[in-house]
């Protein structure tokens, strides 16, 4: 009747992929067949070309006729075309190059997510080594440590300097001008007055500690270095506990070696040489106005 549409009969993808498969095992079998045919054939008709018609008599190889090698690279042939009917397309088909397939993409998939997951887990200390890292290297390639040691590493003595040596003032003053200076309460309060053209950053943990006006005052190393952030060479002038801390915070050292050894309370940690290399170095020796030779050594790190 008009109006009525023609029922299609509807195939599952499974039944759909059986009958597809069955489709391409009889058009292999087929084409089997017809070699196996063909071989025959094509072999009686050789034989009879070379034995009653005389094609090729005289051709031999290896005292066989020609037509011998012929037959048997045929036969070879026929074999591997009925191997790969009955064996290769029949158990490593596109059934199951599409099942190695499925499992490979499996397994990358649990290494991406093993992955993802290990990434996720790490991403926050990773992130945040990385930003610390930044912190820790833009500080060090600003803040330098400016001292004088003995060849004992003495640095001093009751709070004071244990020599007087012209041209290492001299030189601390042409360094720290017009810079941040960070120190301990002990150094600060052992200066008469606040060195001048120099901004004074004094790390104390006495509450309520009284400066005169322009002279910063903090509770840490950490926060001195904060304050000094917008100088472009802030320096640790002392005193031996604010050395120490400052070390691993530093990026340049110019230090002051004087050439004898000293009576001292406070003295200056070793300079680890793996760490840290001498870019400059100069020899001062004794003379009327320096009663010990001294060099001024500039160490970096590495």
């Amino acid at each position: 009747m008009f109006g009525k549409k023609k029922q299609i009969p509807q195939i599952d993808k499974e039944q759909l992929e059986l009958i597809q498969n069955a489709q391409s095992r009889i058009k292999q079998k087929k084409r089997l067949y017809v070699h196996f045919v063909i071989f025959l054939i094509g072999a009686v008709f050789i034989i009879i070309a070379n034995t009653v018609l005389g094609i090729g008599t005289d051709i031999t190889f290896f005292g066989k006729e020609w037509f011998f090698f012929v037959i048997v690279i045929w036969l070879f042939l026929f074999v591997y075309h009925l191997f790969n009917v009955f064996i290769t397309h029949k158990f490593m088909g596109k059934a199951w190059e599409q099942q190695q397939l499925d499992k490979l993409v499996a397994l990358q998939k649990t290494k991406i997510n093993t992955l993802k997951t290990e990434l996720i887990k790490e991403a926050p200390h990773i992130a945040e080594s990385e930003v610390y890292n930044e912190k820790l290297n833009a500080k060090n390639s600003a803040l330098t440590l400016i001292v004088a040691v003995g060849e004992n590493d003495a640095i001093g003595k009751d709070n004071d300097l244990i020599w007087h040596l012209s041209d290492d003032l001299k030189r601390f003053k042409s360094l720290t001008n017009g810079h941040h200076i960070i120190m301990g309460r002990k150094t600060f309060e052992s200066f008469p007055k606040p060195l001048p053209n120099r901004t004074h950053v004094v790390i104390s943990r006495q509450v309520d500690y009284q400066v005169p006006d322009g002279v910063i005052v903090v509770n840490s190393l950490e926060e001195a270095i904060d304050i000094s952030k917008t100088d472009s060479q802030p320096f640790v002038i002392g005193g031996g506990e604010i050395y120490k801390q400052a070390m691993s915070h530093v990026g340049k050292i110019e230090l002051t070696r004087v050439h004898e050894s000293f009576d001292a309370d406070t003295f200056f940690s070793k300079i680890d040489e793996s760490l840290w290399k001498v870019t400059n170095k100069t020899f001062h020796d004794k003379d009327e106005k320096h009663a010990h030779a001294f060099s001024f050594m500039t160490y970096e790190r590495i």
